[in-house]
Formats: C-alpha cells, sequence, structure tokens
C-alpha cells in the first residue's frame, strides 16, 4: 500500500459523506433498478446481493486467471521462450518435449496447490453464505439463506444469531428497543454492547402487520470501511429521525441476552463494513522469489551475450571452415548471415539449461515436503483445542525465517480476557492466596459457610477470611462493601444459582470475589441495591451513581445505608484516589508500596476508598447535582465538576489486584522472539491502560523503557525539524539512534493520533508548510505555565515544520543529482515509520482493522523487511492478508483469521518453533539447495561453451543428448532434495536456545547476489578444469588407450563433473542419516545403471540417432589413464575449497548470545525534548469499563417486564407460518391472575422516614434489570429474563416504565440523557433518552389510555422525568416450589429498622426551575 492508497482511504470519509444511499423498506423492485458503471459499457447492480465470494477463482477463470500469475514469473515465461524455439526445426538443437514436459509439471503443481487453497475458501463461503436467517415476505417471516438476502428486507434475529448484514435495527423484546450484540468477530472485544432502535420504529413497529406495511426510507452514506461510523436519517410518514452508529447492527455480531430483535438491511454482501475492511486477496512472493526473478533475468541476458559472442565466433570461422574442407559445403546451402542467424538461435537453445527447470520442480516438492513437516510437528499440537499446526500456504516457508516484525492483536492472541482475583492490600496488610494449586483450593472448598460463594474463584487466604468472618474491623467491612456496592453489574438466577453479567471481567471479578467473602450482591432497582452481609439482607438507597469515563478513571457511588448514613464509595486509578485522599499515613504508605509491587507483577490495581457525608452537604451537593443535570449545554462538564467536589477527602481502605491471564507462554515467546532481532508491535482495539499493562506482564514493556506518548512523538519531530537530522542513523544496530542515544524506547499511540498523523497533510493550510518556529513556539518545562495548543494542532505544525525542513533537504539533494524528491505523503510516513522503527516496542491502542493493515503495510514499504501479522479474530483478517505472513490462531473469536491465513497455529506460545525452528530450517535448505543447483548447473553445463571454442562455433552439445536429459533428473536430484528437506546446522532445541542465529536470515546471509556470485564462479572453475585438464592430457594422443575422440572426452568430463558435484554434495551436507547416504547411493547406481542402457548395443541398433554412444561409458572406465584424469579432476577440485572453508572456518568468531547492555547514566546524552517530571512509581491501573452504564440503570433503562406478559411477535425457533403471526389470545391461564392494584405513589415525600417503611415494601423486589451502556461503543454483559428468581418469590412487582414527556409541558421537558464528555448532547442521546422510558412494544402491546384502569401520576428523578406502575402478582398454589437460597432470604424478611425507601434523592417535579432543595428525613 503506497501513499496512493493511503491518500485513497483518507479521502474516503468526504467521497462517501454524502447521502447518495437511499433504502426502501421492503422495496426490492426499487433496489434492483440502479445500476452502476464497471467497465466501458458493462453494468452490474448498485445495490449488491448478500451472497460473498473470497475465492480467488471460478470454474471459468481458474485457468486463463492461474495462468496469467504463473507467468508473471520471469522464469515462466523464460522457459516458454525456449520451447517455442526448440520447435523450429532449423534452429532446435535439443527435442522440444525435453523442456515442454517439466514446464507443464511445474504448472500443474503450483495450479493444484492454488486450486486446493481456493477449494478451502469456496466450502468457507458456501458455508457462510448457506446460514439460515429469517426474511419478512408477505406476513410471514421465512426462512431462507443469507445469500437470499437483499437491500431494504426486514430480517428477525433472535438470541444467539449472527447478524447477516448490516441492519438498521427496527425494534426488540428489550425494554426500549434495546439489543446487546457480542463483537468479538469484529473487533476481537468480547465484552457486550448496546444498540438501540430509534424511537419512532420502537412504538409503531410493534406487530407484523405493521412490520410488512412499513415503508420507510433510509437515505445514508455510501457504503465505507469506518467501522464505527454511520451517519443518516429514516425518512417515513413525512417526518426524517437522525439514525448513527448506535442504531446499527454490523455484519459479523452476535445476538446475545436479547431473545428477538428486527432488523432493515441497509448494506448487503461486500458493501457491509466488515468486508470493505477484508481487504483483497493478493499473490504473495517471498524475497528468494523475487530474487529468483531477478537472477533468471540476469542469467537470460548472460546466456543472450555469450550466444552473441559465440555466434559472432562462427561468424568469423564460418569463411575459412568453407574454403578449407570445400567437401561439406554442400550441406552449407544457406547464405553466411543465414547460417549465423540460426547458430545464434542454436547456442540459445544449447544454453538454455543455465536456467535448470528441474530446479524450479524441485523447489515445490520442498516447499510441500517443509510445509508437512510442520503440520506433523507434535510441539505445536494444541491438546484442548485439538488443533494441530497448518501450513495453509506451501510456498512461504522461506520467509519464516526471515521475519523482523511480528504485529499482534491482543485480546485471544497474547491474552485469555479471564480475569483472576489474585492479591488485594486492605487497611495496608497484603493478602495473596494461601496456596497457588488450583486442585487443592477446590478440594478445601474453604467458603462452604457460604450459600452463595462462587466456585470458579481460586483466591483464598485463611487469615483474611477470618478477619472478615469476625467483622471486627471497619476498614475490613468497608472494603468488600465497596466491591459489592460500586459497579454496574447486573444479576440473574440460573438453577438456583446467582449469575452475574458483568459490563468487564474486571468488574466480574471484583463481585465474585466480595460474593465469596460474604458480601454477596443480591439485586439492584434502578434507586436500591440488595446485598447479604455475612448472611444479613441490607438495602442500600441509591442517592448518586458517578460513572466511570476515561478522563475521571473511577467510579462512585453515594448511598444511604439502612442505618440511615450517607456513604460515598469509590474505587479507581491510584493516581486519582491518592490526589483525593484526606490524609496520608502509614497504611496510606504501605499501601502504595503495595502498588508498586503489584506493578512489578504485571497485576491490574483499583484502589478503593470511601468518606461518610452528613446530611446538610449533601443536600447542598444534591442541590448542585440537579441543576448541573438539567443544563442543556456543557453538562458533562458541569456534572464533572460537581463529581470533583464531592469525590474529597476520601479515607483509603486499600486496593486490589486482577491479573488479566496471559496465553500460555506469551513472555517466554516474546523474550525468545527479541533476542532474534524479531520486533514485535502489538496492535489491539482495546483502552491504552489495558494494553500497557499487558505490554508489561509479556515483557514487551520494561520499567527501564522511556515510553513515548502522544505528546512527547511532536516534540521529537519538532525538534528533527529544527536540527534537520535524520531521525536514524539507517538499518544499521551498530550505528547509534540519533533522537534518543542509548536509550531503550517504546511507543505508545492510539487510531485517533494516527488519524491526526495521516490527515494533518490533507486538513491543514498549506500556508503551515513555511511555518518557521519561534521562541514562542518552543517547548517549556513543565513547571512553565502557558496555555497548549490541542494536541492535534500541535501535531500538525510539527509534521509541516518536518516536512519543511526535509522538502528543502530534498530539493537540495535533487539539484545535486543525489536522489529524487519525495512528496510530502511519502517524507511523512518514512518520518512515522523511522521513529517507530527505532522502538523497541510499539503499541497501538484503539486502531480499526483498517488502520492495522495501514500501519503493516508501511513497515513493509518503508524498512522492506518481512512482517508476520498474528491475530484469532474477524478484525485481524485484513492485518494477515497485508503481511508477508499471516498465522491464524484458532480461539475464542471464530475461525475468519485461520481461514484466511497463511499458517494456523494454536495458541501464540508456538510461534517461536514455528520461526526459529521450522523457519530458519526452511531458510537454510532452501538456500543451500538454491546455491547448490546453481554450482551444478555451472559445473556441468559451462563445458558447453568452452567445447564450442573447439567445435568451430557450431552450437554442437559435447554430451550425450541422455546425460543432459537425466542430470537433473535422477543422476544429481535425490542428494539435492535431501538437502531441501532435511538438512540442519543445529537441532531444534539448539535453535531455540540460541536465537541470534535467526538473524542470518533477516540479514539473508545464506543466499544473495554475492553468494550467487560464488556458486557462478565456483561452478565455472569446476568446469573449466574437468575440460581442459581432461583436453591437454589427451591432447596429441592417439592410439587403444587415447580418449581424444569426442564421446570419449564427453564421458571423461561428464564422469569427472558428477563426482565434483557428488563430492561437494558430500561436504555441504551437516545433518547426515541414513537417507543422506541411500540418495548419494542410489545418484551414482542412477548414473551407472542408465548409461548403460542408454549405451547398449540393442537400443544403438534400433535408433542410432538417437543412441549414438555406443559403449563409449565401457570403453573408458576400462581404460587405467582415464580413471587418473578423472581422480586428478576430482582433487583439483575438490582440495582447494576444502582448505579455503577449513581456512574460513577458523577465522569465523563463534556466535554467543548477547548480553543485554544496560546504558548507564552517565553514558546518557541529555535529551531535551523529552524531559518529564518524574513518576516515581509506574501506576498499573487497568479497567476496561467505560461511560455510561451508571445513566442507563439510573433512568431504568434496561428494566424488563415480568415473563408472564405476552408477545405478539415473539416467535418460537421453529419455521413462522401465517396463523403463528397473526394476533391470539394469551392461553396462559396466569394472565387471569393480573388485576390492578392500588397504586403506590414513589416520590410522594421527598423523603420518607425509615421507620415507616413497611417489611414488606422492603421485601417486595423488582425483577432484576439488566445492565446496560452508553451508545457509544461501549461493552457491557445482559442478563437474561429473571423467571425462575420471580416464580420463587411471594409476590413480584413490575416496573412498566413510560415516558412523561408528553403529559409535561414543553418548556418543561427535561433533558433526557446528558451528553458525552466530548461536548453537547448529539441527535442520537437525545433521542436515545426520549425513548429510554418507553416498554418495549414487543414485550407488551400497550392498550389505549382510556383503557387503563390505573391512575398515573408524575414524578422527577435527578435525569429524567418517569412514571411508574407497581402491579403485584399473586402467586397460586400450583406454583409454590422449592425456594431457593435467593428467594428464601427475601422471603424471610429484615429489620425494618433503617430501611430507605427508594430513591430519596428524587424530587417531586415542579414547574418552577429549579426544584427545591431536597427536605432532611423526619
Amino acid at each position: 500500500m503506497g501513499s496512493l492508497n493511503r491518500r485513497e482511504v483518507l479521502e474516503e470519509g468526504d467521497k462517501d459523506s454524502a447521502f447518495t444511499w437511499v433504502v426502501k423498506a421492503n422495496n426490492r423492485y426499487y433496489h434492483w433498478q440502479f445500476k452502476e458503471k464497471v467497465f466501458l459499457c458493462f453494468q452490474r447492480n448498485k445495490y449488491k446481493t448478500n451472497a460473498i465470494r473470497t475465492a480467488k477463482y471460478s470454474i471459468f477463470s481458474f485457468l486463463p486467471l492461474n495462468l496469467y500469475e504463473q507467468f508473471h514469473r520471469m522464469s515462466n515465461l523464460y522457459f516458454l521462450l525456449v520451447i517455442i524455439l526448440q520447435g523450429i526445426p532449423e534452429i532446435s538443437t535439443l527435442p522440444w518435449f525435453t523442456l515442454f514436459a517439466p514446464l507443464v509439471c511445474l504448472l500443474f503443481i503450483r495450479a493444484s496447490r492454488d486450486l486446493v487453497d481456493d477449494i478451502g475458501r469456496h466450502r468457507s463461503d458456501k458455508a457462510i453464505n448457506n446460514r439460515p436467517c429469517q426474511i419478512l415476505q408477505g406476513r410471514n417471516f421465512l426462512w431462507k439463506k443469507w445469500k437470499d438476502l437483499c437491500v431494504g428486507d426486514v430480517v428477525c434475529l433472535r438470541k444467539e444469531s449472527i447478524v447477516p448484514a448490516d441492519l438498521l435495527l427496527l425494534a426488540s423484546s428489550e425494554p426500549s428497543s434495546l439489543c446487546y450484540v457480542e463483537t468479538a468477530d469484529i473487533d476481537g472485544e468480547t465484552n457486550l454492547k448496546f444498540r438501540q432502535a430509534p424511537t419512532i420504529t420502537h412504538h409503531e413497529l410493534t406487530n407484523i402487520k405493521k412490520m410488512a406495511t412499513f415503508q420507510g426510507t433510509v437515505v445514508c452514506e455510501k457504503p465505507n470501511s469506518r467501522m464505527h461510523h454511520f451517519v443518516g436519517c429514516l425518512e417515513w410518514k413525512g417526518k426524517k429521525y437522525p439514525l448513527d452508529s448506535g442504531n446499527i447492527l454490523l455484519r459479523g455480531c452476535k445476538i446475545r441476552n436479547t431473545d428477538t430483535c428486527y432488523g432493515l438491511v441497509i448494506y448487503a454482501g461486500f458493501d457491509t463494513k466488515i468486508m470493505k475492511n477484508c481487504g483483497k486477496i493478493h499473490m504473495k512472493r517471498t524475497k528468494l522469489d523475487y530474487l529468483m526473478n531477478r537472477l533468471v533475468v540476469i542469467i537470460f541476458v548472460s546466456v543472450v551475450v555469450v550466444s552473441l559472442g559465440l555466434t559472432l565466433g562462427f561468424r568469423s570461422t564460418v569463411k575459412d571452415f568453407k574454403e578449407g574442407h570445400f567437401y561439406v559445403s554442400a550441406r552449407l546451402s544457406r547464405t553466411i548471415a543465414a547460417e549465423t542467424f540460426f547458430n545464434f538461435w542454436g547456442f540459445l537453445i544449447l544454453l538454455s539449461v543455465m536456467v535448470p527447470m528441474a530446479m524450479f520442480v524441485l523447489a515445490e516438492f520442498v516447499y510441500l515436503g517443509n510445509s508437512i513437516f510442520i503440520n506433523w510437528d507434535l510441539k505445536m499440537y494444541h491438546e484442548p483445542q485439538d488443533e494441530p499446526a497448518k501450513a495453509r500456504s506451501t510456498s512461504l516457508n522461506d520467509e519464516l525465517g526471515q521475519v523482523e516484525y511480528v504485529f499482534s492483536d491482543k485480546t485471544g492472541t497474547l491474552t485469555q480476557n479471564i480475569m483472576t482475583f489474585k492479591k488485594c492490600c486492605v487497611d495496608g496488610l497484603i493478602y495473596s492466596s494461601d496456596d497457588d494449586d488450583v486442585e487443592a483450593i477446590r478440594k478445601a472448598n474453604p467458603y462452604v459457610w457460604n450459600e452463595f460463594a462462587d466456585g470458579k474463584l481460586l483466591f483464598h487466604n485463611a487469615e483474611l477470611l477470618r478477619a472478615v468472618r469476625a467483622d471486627e474491623a471497619v476498614a475490613v467491612r468497608e472494603f468488600w462493601r465497596v466491591l459489592a456496592l460500586c459497579h454496574t453489574v447486573m444479576v440473574q438466577e440460573e438453577a438456583n444459582q446467582l449469575l452475574y453479567k458483568a459490563a468487564s471481567p474486571d468488574e466480574e471479578a471484583l463481585v465474585t470475589a466480595a460474593r465469596n467473602f460474604g458480601y454477596v450482591f443480591l439485586s439492584r432497582t434502578q434507586d436500591t441495591v440488595t446485598l447479604v452481609e455475612l448472611g444479613q439482607r441490607r438495602v442500600y438507597q441509591v442517592l448518586a451513581m458517578m460513572d466511570f469515563n476515561s478522563v475521571r478513571k473511577r467510579m462512585s457511588m453515594l448511598v444511604r445505608t439502612p442505618e440511615g448514613t450517607i456513604c460515598l464509595y469509590t474505587k479507581g486509578a491510584d493516581t486519582v484516589i491518592f490526589e483525593r485522599l484526606h490524609k496520608r499515613g502509614p497504611a496510606e504508605f504501605t499501601t502504595e508500596e503495595a502498588l508498586a509491587a503489584f506493578a512489578e507483577q504485571t497485576l491490574r490495581t483499583l484502589c478503593l476508598a470511601y468518606k461518610e457525608v452528613d446530611e446538610a452537604t449533601y443536600e447542598d451537593w444534591s442541590r448542585r447535582h440537579l441543576e448541573a443535570s438539567i443544563l442543556l449545554q456543557n453538562r458533562a462538564q458541569a456534572l464533572h465538576q460537581v463529581y470533583e467536589e464531592m469525590e474529597q477527602d476520601l479515607q483509603l481502605l486499600g486496593a486490589t489486584a486482577i491479573e488479566d491471564r496471559l496465553q500460555d507462554g506469551v513472555p517466554n515467546t516474546i523474550k525468545c522472539l527479541k533476542k532474534g532481532n524479531i520486533k514485535v508491535w502489538v496492535l489491539t482495539g482495546d483502552k491504552q491502560e489495558t494494553a500497557v499493562n499487558i505490554g508489561f506482564a509479556c515483557n514487551l514493556l520494561s520499567e527501564d523503557m522511556l515510553i513515548l506518548e502522544e505528546k512527547e512523538i511532536v516534540r521529537i519531530l519538532e525538534a528533527y525539524g529544527e536540527s534537520n537530522n535524520n531521525l536514524s542513523g539507517g538499518r544499521d544496530p551498530q550505528q547509534p539512534s540519533r533522537f534518543l542515544p542509548q536509550t531503550k524506547t517504546a511507543m505508545v499511540i492510539n487510531g485517533e493520533f494516527l488519524d491526526h498523523l495521516m490527515l494533518s497533510l490533507r486538513k491543514e493550510p498549506c500556508a503551515l508548510v513555511h511555518h518557521v518556529h519561534t521562541e514562542d513556539d518552543a517547548w517549556r518545562e513543565p513547571g512553565q505555565r502557558e496555555e497548549e495548543a490541542p494536541w492535534s494542532e500541535q501535531l500538525a505544525r510539527a509534521w509541516w515544520s518536518f516536512i519543511g525542513q526535509l522538502r528543502g533537504t530534498r530539493l537540495a539533494r535533487g539539484a545535486r543529482g543525489q536522489g529524487p524528491r519525495e512528496s510530502p505523503e511519502v517524507q511523512r510516513e518514512r518520518a512515522f515509520v523511522d521513529l517507530a522503527s527505532q522502538c523497541q516496542a510499539v503499541i497501538c491502542c484503539r486502531v480499526t482493522p483498517k488502520q492495522k493493515a495501514l500501519i503493516v503495510a508501511l513497515v513493509k514499504k518503508y524498512q522492506q523487511v518481512v512482517t508476520l501479522a498474528i491475530g484469532d479474530g474477524a478484525n485481524d483478517v485484513s492485518m494477515i492478508k497485508t503481511a508477508s505472513i499471516g498465522v491464524g490462531l484458532t480461539g475464542q473469536e471464530g475461525m475468519q483469521a485461520a481461514h484466511n491465513s497463511d499458517y494456523v497455529l494454536g495458541q501464540f506460545c508456538f510461534l517461536p518453533r514455528l520461526l526459529l525452528v521450522h523457519g530458519r530450517w526452511s531458510y537454510l535448505r532452501i538456500c543451500k539447495f538454491l546455491r547448490y543447483f546453481f554450482y551444478k548447473t555451472m559445473a556441468s553445463m559451462m563445458v558447453q561453451i568452452w567445447f564450442a571454442f573447439y567445435s568451430g562455433f557450431t552450437a554442437q552439445p559435447l554430451y550425450e543428448g541422455w546425460f543432459l536429459a537425466l542430470f537433473n533428473l535422477l543422476y544429481t536430484t535425490l542428494p539435492v532434495l535431501y538437502i531441501g528437506l532435511f538438512e540442519q546446522d543445529v537441532s531444534a532445541e539448539k535453535s531455540l536456545e540460541l536465537p541470534e542465529l535467526y538473524m542470518a536470515g533477516q540479514k539473508d546471509e545464506l543466499f544473495n547476489y554475492w553468494v550467487f556470485l560464488q556458486a557462478i564462479v565456483h561452478g565455472t572453475a569446476t568446469s573449466l578444469v574437468n575440460f581442459f585438464m581432461s583436453l591437454w592430457i589427451c591432447y596429441d594422443t592417439a592410439g587403444p588407450q587415447s580418449f581424444c575422440d569426442q564421446q570419449s572426452l564427453a564421458v571423461v568430463v561428464a564422469l569427472s563433473g558428477l563426482l565434483s558435484i557428488t563430492v561437494e554434495i558430500i561436504l555441504i551436507i551437516k545433518y547426515w542419516t541414513f537417507l543422506s547416504v541411500l540418495a548419494i547411493a542410489l545418484s551414482l547406481f542412477f548414473y551407472g545403471s542408465l548409461t548403460g542402457a542408454t549405451q547398449s548395443s540393442w537400443l544403438f541398433t534400433a535408433s542410432p540417432e538417437n543412441f549414438p554412444f555406443l559403449y563409449a561409458d565401457l570403453n573408458v572406465l576400462s581404460q587405467p589413464s582415464a580413471l587418473l584424469v578423472v581422480l586428478l579432476n576430482v582433487t583439483l577440485n575438490t582440495l582447494p575449497v576444502l582448505v579455503l572453508r577449513i581456512i574460513c572456518q577458523f577465522t569465523k568468531k563463534p556466535l554467543l548470545p548477547k548480553k543485554e547492555e544496560v546504558p548507564s547514566e552517565e553514558a546518557m546524552e541529555p535529551v531535551p525534548y523529552l524531559r518529564r517530571e518524574s513518576r516515581g512509581r509506574r501506576s498499573s491501573y487497568a479497567f476496561s469499563h467505560r461511560e455510561g452504564y451508571a445513566d442507563l440503570i439510573t433512568q431504568g433503562t434496561i428494566l424488563r417486564k415480568t415473563p408472564e406478559t405476552n408477545d405478539e411477535m415473539l416467535a418460537d425457533n421453529t419455521v413462522p407460518s401465517e396463523e403463528e403471526f397473526s394476533p391470539k389470545p394469551s392461553p396462559n391461564p396466569r394472565v387471569s391472575y393480573w388485576h390492578s392494584r392500588r397504586l403506590v405513589l414513589l416520590g410522594k415525600r421527598r423523603r420518607r422516614s425509615p421507620e415507616k417503611v413497611s417489611s414488606k415494601e422492603l421485601h417486595t423486589p423488582a425483577p432484576p434489570p439488566n445492565s446496560t451502556l452508553s451508545v457509544a461503543e461501549q461493552h457491557t454483559f445482559y442478563p437474561e429474563n429473571q423467571s425462575s428468581l420471580s416464580e420463587k418469590l411471594p409476590t413480584t412487582m413490575s416496573w412498566t416504565l413510560r415516558s412523561s414527556q408528553e403529559q409535561l409541558p414543553a418548556e418543561e421537558k427535561p433533558e433526557q440523557e446528558p451528553p458525552s464528555a466530548e461536548g453537547p448532547p448529539t441527535p442520537k442521546e437525545s433521542q436515545t433518552a426520549s425513548s429510554l422510558s418507553q416498554p418495549s412494544p414487543l414485550v407488551s402491546q400497550a392498550e389505549p389510555s382510556e383503557e387503563r384502569p390505573s391512575l398515573w401520576k408524575t414524578w422527577t428523578l435527578p435525569w429524567h422525568s418517569w412514571m411508574y406502575n407497581w402491579q403485584k402478582e399473586p402467586v397460586s398454589e400450583d406454583k409454590k416450589t422449592e425456594p431457593s437460597p435467593v428467594a428464601s432470604l427475601q422471603e424471610e424478611g429484615a429489620p425494618t429498622n433503617g430501611q430507605p425507601p427508594p430513591m430519596g434523592s428524587l424530587s417531586k417535579a415542579t414547574e418552577e426551575p429549579p426544584p427545591p432543595p431536597l427536605e432532611k428525613p423526619p
């Protein structure tokens, strides 16, 4: 991917931003009528079908396309030319089939290999295209295949279904038409995400009839590759409704925790965003392949030059030959010019064997054999998944030994995404697990006293458990209370067990740990949280939830305890918690030391703190909080400021340490790769803190590294622009870096920074090119206070300064003729790659699949190195296709990466064996194979040139024709094939112990132009010795003992060459086995037996023209003098080479493992543009939680209705029919038990006295709600309907949420949802908020308001206005079952003393804003 491709990608945003994509619901004919021009007059449908085809070939295109690709190789074109020349009788010196048959064989082998690979792709495409889905046709949802989907179709999806195309979510069975999806196959993140249908479709499309008559039109941007971006609008009934990415279900997502949802197809097939990111299949060629192309050209040019020289020699001698030998002049009837012309082509055919076709044929078998060895390696077999290593490509084995950059995904590749509670520090005391043996902990069962204990927790500390059960230490009690309260986890019951569904695995691990230690999170409503603390049920009233975001790095919950005390519980990063502590004592300092120890152990830490808040403070804060929550502008900043005021003067409780489990052997793997001079870059879609923490955990980052972040990169470029120096000293590792001398560095950047990096040239005005740094622009010390420009502007200025300086340098250099002038884009890209390549590690966070591929392409382009990309998800496919070598892991994110890769592994830890053992061996073998083949070809075939000087330059071959035909086929094939398949210099164990051996492949030491030249010179010297020594010894001799005739001389030279070549292969083989001895013995046997057969009398009698060498070998070998000449030739060819190699071996320095040199502080030069404040201790905070979940909980959006409610649109998993979709009265007898009850008006008093709350009211729980998240790409889990838990309770409460906006005056409607931290609320946020309180139309059909027996009243929440309908359901006798521990606990009753009513912080709605402060409880 060059600059042009990058420019196209960047300009895609402008080109596709116009709303030119029109989708009409339920109208296929409308879309079929649009065509788009393809080529000339050819057209195709503008709206693609949903069928995909990732295969390269079809039945009709395979043969022409494959031949076209194969004849891109210069060797094949060369052989085709020679075959055409051999078909001309006048110039042919060899039969045409001697080259035609091997060429056909070569093409067939390569075509078969490509066909097998493509058949696998066809099978994968067929399996995907034939997946079932339900499409609305008429009034029925019929089961069809994915490939039958078209743009504009309405589809029905159920839980665990995979989204077949990019859909606009119309409605779902969840409250407010929410839909929960897992995007592991797209971005590698296993946490669930939240999508919501537009408000209008949520309300209107409530049954199949309305779905079938839906005639909405979606106008949006054209298909593009921006995964997290979508802008459009829905036009329906004369109105327009905004749409964004929060309304879209992308192809490849999996529906989770949502019974049913309905969507409108917007993009289908190759127009979907995931397919736009997958990229195209390109034929991958190795470095040796490109080198061989160039060598074939060089050899061909050399053959042409030699043939031309020999032809000139023929022209100069033919006239004298005719005059001196008049008796043969009758055969030379052509003119001298014609004879010269035909003689040139004859020489060209004769010397065509200089490019041996047998070498290319055997190379295919060598590649295939090495691929089979990879498949057979039991040490790369992953037993848990029954997955062996697979070489899906057989032509890239040698490049496995030349990799310099490894680009790896994080989630699923380096980590298992499994969080385990490892350690904690409570009140200054560190507690770790007493026993790391998993089986021992499970056998001991230390939590048997706790009926709610989760057996998955593998942490046990007896001392901590005793302290918890004693319930004496306040810090211990509050520590676990924070973990049980301060979170957004949702709970459900399955098989009489609590099942937690968390927004992140971190939260689930923390809440599970608190659960096992006796602080059990039981249930939540939107204003209460119910815990079981050491067997006692306690209900906490939620006064405020202060959610996480990337700036705050903390979460707080303000609650009223059952005793009436107001407490603030906070958890977050140590860097923000310690700044807000009331005081620092011994416990705080001990906790800091514990955090440092946890960081060294690469554990993910969170600090816990709390404080008590008096009533007066809370009343004042609550008023300001309410004012901030209803602001129309800058709401996020105002809320942030209010939260900041409350989260002060905290008391530290302790810290938790969670281990993000790495895949087996990841640290040792990266350490081994780094020793082999292989740089590892991590490209992940995860957040920066998590990626950096994993970087330390897997030894990619170290404590002594200087980690460059965005601002520091900008300063480096500014310093570069001022000094006008190169960023690096070239690729020579011995040359010190110029920008960071003797400093170990790492780079951490994110996708947004990368976008600004590449967009700055296009977006900034051209005047910035001439920007000159002044003193005002110089970097200042941290202590200096000056308003800094946004980092994106600094970045742009730095780039333009850098480009301006570089442009002047390039212009001057071009004027001197030193090199071409580079475009600014190329300069920008090269500077970034040069800077990154000097770092020991690079981590790119929050990058899209397209950005991953672009990073790989940039490194390939400007570093000219072999790259390897490894991943396990569909989001890694584009990167895998772009890299020189793609490795797919068979992990939890599907098989897309494996299906598009060149090699498949079970785990990341097998990568060193693949590269350092199989890769290095393959490179060593193929290099020896090529070198030896060129040597033996020159040693045997250069004799033809020397013989031409003694044959009158007539292009007469010296050797017997059958010797030429069988030389590369049988006489020398087996030994060289053994080298290509089995040669080893060291064992596999030594290869892993000495990764430094791998650097030979990175430097192209074993085969390059110099090695090729050595092989040519060596072969030429051998041919000179064999020919001229034999010729000079037999010169002017005669008699029966002489071998001066042409046939005898040919036999002596051929035998000398064959034995010299055999001795050479004996010298270069290092791995001797029975097979090597057998190969050499069989080669000599084939020569003796086949030569005797071709020179036999009966073949000579049958065809004297084809078998002219009658007993030539037998006559020569019967002469002792000839045997002595052969022995002399072999000795002269072997001894000098042997002596030279012994000398080189003694003078060569042994390779020893390098010791890592740590630069001394005295030797380090100052780097002024990287001075930073001392950070002292590294924070290991990492929490995969984001903003938005708390809002959805407090708004009640995720609360479900009771499961007994009927739903017309909830169809069975069977094939839908007309009868199933027609409305029917519910057959459920339990509906008759539903009856209206006296309404309980919540918030009637601003805060009731705890003493006046009845036990019955407190024990009437709501169905457990679901956890949700914000629209802006958040991750979370959501529970199922808790039917089992509801049935076991004596009474159930259904929270039916309705919006009260229509009952409020227009000017009094409160703002529905706070905007994101980046700015004011977006149209989507406003739309989302307007529908948050609406019950799902797919759960219960809304009745007309006049038919409702209930009386509705309004009340105000701090965020929104809601109305609640409380209904009680009596339980019949036949429904009484054995209660679960959860239900039993809720039936027992709890002390009423101190039990608060829900949401005491809420105030009654008033018409005069702002509302008055809340009254104190009596």
